[in-house]
C-alpha cells in the first residue's frame, strides 16, 4: 500500500512565564479541531476536541518556533495511538482520559520556560512495527516457550494459555478488538490451566493488554479483506488509468517494478513467460507507467531460460504432505536474479541503478493450468544474499503459496550472520497466500516418501530467515469439538515439512497475518503427521522500528 502522510496542522500557542500566569486563554480553529489553553488558580490546562468528535490527534510541544526545533509528542486521548506513537521519531504520547464536556483536558506542570503547542495528525504506522499482527483470531494456545518483545494486535480475539512446561511472555503492549481468553481449543476437554483463572494460564503480560479496541486500521482506510493486495488485477483494472486509484495502487502487482507471470503456452509444449518492467513516475505506483515494457516468451524451454532468464526454473516438482498435492514450482534463484538485474541491458535501460531506480519488489505468479492434485507454487532458493538495491531492500510477492528453501537474507557484501545476529541483512518482506520454510537439508525426493520422524529422511538443519512475513493461514473452524480444524496457532504460521526435532529455526521477523489462505487450504495437522516442530527462536526484528529499514511494499496502517 502506498505511504500516504497527512499534512500536519500547525496549531500553536505561545506560553510564557512561571506557571503560565500571563496567558488566560487562547484558541485556534482548523477543520473542527480546537486547541486552547486556560490558566486558573495557578493551574494551567490544555484542551482539545476529543477524538470521538473530530478524529485522533497528538498534542505536541516544542521550546521554540525555530525551523530546527524538535517537536515531541506529549499526549493523546486514543489508547492505540498512545501505544503506537513510539514508532514516530517524536516519541511516546501519554494517554489522557480526562474529559471536560466534549474536550480532552491535560493539566500542565508549572515551568518558567516558554512552550509552544500544536495538534498533529497521526502519522501512518508500518504494519511491521508490530511483532505480531493478525487480521482475525490470534491463537497462542498450547504454544512452545515464547517471549515476544514487540507490539501485538489482533482484529479479533486473542487466545492464550499453554501447558505448565511451557510459558508465554509479552514484553510489549497487547491489544485486541475483542476479548482475551484461554479456552480449551482443538477438541481438548482438559488442560493443566483453568480458562476461568488467569494465573493458571502460564502467560505473562509485562506491559499490559487492552481489549475491545477499535478495528486497526480503520475500515474507512482499507477493506477488511486484504487478500486483494497479492492478487492479480483483472483486465479491466490494469493500465495507467486504473493502477493508481485508491484500491489498485495497494496491489503489490502495481507496486512492483518487475512482474513475472508463468502461464500455459499457446503451443502447449513449454510454459509461456511474461516479464514486465515498470517504473514509478510523478509520484504514482509503477503499475501506472505509461511506457511499461513487457517481454513474452511463448515457448519457455529450460534451455531457453538458462540463456535468457538464468534465474528461473519451471521444471522442479515435489509433494507437499500437508496439502496432499504435487507442487508445480516457479523457482527463483535469488542470487542469480541479483546478478542478472544488475547486468542485463534491458533491465538497466528501464530500471537504471545509476539513476537510483531498482526492482525493489518482484511480483511472481504461476497461473499454469493444473489438476486438482497439483498446486502451482513459487519457490525461492539461494536467497542468503538479496539484492541490496542501495539499501532500499528487496521484497517478493505472490498470490501463490510461497516456499523458501534454505537461509534467507543472512549476508551482504559486508559479511554474513545467522541465528539471532541479523547484522548483515537488507530490508525484506515475503508476501504470499501461505508460507512454507524448507531447511538446507531438504530434497525434493523426500516429499514423495512417507513421513517418518525417526528415519534419516526429512531431518532438517538449522535455518535463519530474516524477513517480514505477510501471509495467510487456514483459520480454526471449530474451537471446541473437532480436532482437525485448529489453525495451529501463530507458532505454526510458518509451515514446515521436515523433522525439526532439536533443530533451531531462527526467524527474525514481523509476523503479519492479513488474510485466509485461498490456494493452500488444507488444515494444520498435529506434529508427527508431516513435520516435527523445531526449537523456535522467533524474534521481532528491531530494525523494523527504523523508517529507513521498512521493507518494500509493507502496508501502512492509520
Amino acid at each position: 500500500m502506498r505511504i500516504q502522510f497527512f499534512n500536519r496542522l500547525f496549531l500553536v500557542l505561545l506560553i510564557c512565564g512561571v506557571s503560565f500566569v500571563r496567558v488566560a486563554s487562547a484558541q485556534v480553529l482548523h477543520y473542527g479541531w480546537t486547541l486552547r489553553l486556560a490558566a486558573s488558580n495557578g493551574v494551567s490546562t490544555v484542551y482539545w476536541m476529543d477524538s470521538a468528535t473530530y478524529g485522533t490527534v497528538i498534542l505536541q510541544t516544542a521550546p521554540s518556533l525555530s525551523p530546527t526545533a524538535t517537536w515531541t509528542n506529549l499526549a493523546t486521548d486514543n489508547s492505540l495511538i498512545s501505544l503506537d506513537s513510539y514508532f514516530a521519531s517524536s516519541g511516546y504520547a501519554a494517554l489522557v482520559t480526562n474529559r471536560v464536556g466534549s474536550e480532552t483536558a491535560l493539566s500542565l506542570s508549572p515551568t518558567n520556560k516558554q512552550q509552544f503547542f500544536r495538534l498533529s495528525t497521526v502519522v501512518p504506522i508500518p504494519a511491521c512495527s508490530f511483532a505480531i499482527y493478525y487480521n482475525g483470531t490470534l491463537e497462542f494456545s498450547y504454544c512452545a516457550p515464547m517471549v515476544i518483545n514487540g507490539r501485538v494486535h489482533a482484529n479479533g480475539p486473542i487466545y492464550v494459555g499453554t501447558v505448565s512446561s511451557s510459558s508465554l511472555t509479552f514484553n510489549a503492549p497487547v491489544t485486541t478488538t475483542a476479548n482475551l481468553a484461554a479456552p480449551l481449543l482443538d477438541g481438548a476437554t482438559t488442560a493443566n490451566w483453568d480458562p476461568a483463572t488467569s494465573n493458571t494460564w502460564n502467560t505473562a503480560f509485562n506491559a499490559g493488554y487492552i481489549t475491545n479496541t477499535p478495528y486497526f486500521p480503520a475500515p474507512s482506510y482499507y477493506p477488511t479483506n486484504f487478500h486483494f493486495m497479492i492478487e492479480m488485477p483483472t483486465s479491466s483494472q490494469t493500465g495507467p488509468a486504473y493502477a493508481d486509484d485508491s484500491t489498485n495502487a495497494s496491489r503489490l502487482y502495481n507496486q512492483a517494478q518487475m512482474i513475472l507471470i508463468v502461464t500455459n503456452s499457446p503451443s502447449g509444449t513449454n510454459p509461456a513467460v511474461w516479464l514486465t518492467l515498470q517504473a514509478a513516475y510523478n509520484n504514482q505506483v509503477p503499475g501506472a507507467d505509461p511506457a511499461a515494457e513487457t517481454l513474452i516468451y511463448t515457448n519457455a524451454s529450460q534451455a531457453f531460460l538458462n540463456t535468457n532468464l538464468p534465474f528461473l526454473t519451471l521444471t522442479n516438482l515435489t509433494y507437499d504432505q500437508r496439502e496432499s498435492k504435487t507442487n508445480l514450482f516457479t523457482q527463483i534463484d535469488v542470487g542469480r536474479f541479483s546478478t542478472w538485474v544488475s547486468t542485463n541491458a534491458l533491465v538497466q535501460g528501464k530500471l537504471p541503478a545509476a539513476a537510483g531506480v531498482y526492482p525493489t519488489i518482484l511480483y511472481v505468479a504461476d497461473r499454469r493450468n493444473h489438476s486438482s492434485y497439483q498446486l502451482p507454487s513459487v519457490r525461492l532458493v539461494n536467497g542468503a544474499q538479496l539484492p541490496a538495491n542501495n539499501g532500499l531492500g528487496f521484497s517478493v510477492a505472490t498470490p501463490n503459496p510461497l516456499y523458501v528453501w534454505g537461509h534467507y537474507n543472512t549476508q551482504t557484501s559486508a559479511g554474513s550472520s545467522t541465528g539471532t545476529n541479523n547484522a548483515h541483512e537488507v530490508p525484506a518482506a515475503l508476501f504470499s497466500d501461505a508460507l512454507t520454510l524448507l531447511s538446507p537439508n531438504w530434497t525434493d525426493n523426500e516429499g514423495y516418501m512417507t513421513y517418518y520422524s525417526g528415519g534419516l529422511n526429512f531431518t532438517a538443519a538449522n535455518t535463519t530467515i530474516n524477513a517480514a512475513i505477510v501471509t495467510g493461514t487456514v483459520p480454526s473452524k471449530d474451537t471446541s469439538s473437532n480436532t482437525t480444524t485448529f489453525s495451529g496457532g501463530v507458532h505454526n504460521l510458518p509451515r514446515l515439512l521436515e523433522n525439526w526435532t532439536s533443530v533451531i529455526l531462527y526467524l527474525n521477523t514481523s509476523i503479519i497475518r492479513l488474510w485466509d489462505s485461498q490456494a493452500a487450504t488444507n488444515q494444520w495437522k498435529y506434529q508427527g503427521t508431516y513435520y516435527n516442530p523445531p526449537v523456535r527462536h522467533f524474534n521481532f526484528d528491531q530494525n523494523f522500528l527504523n523508517l529507513a529499514k521498512i521493507p518494500p511494499g509493507i502496508p501502512m496502517f492509520y
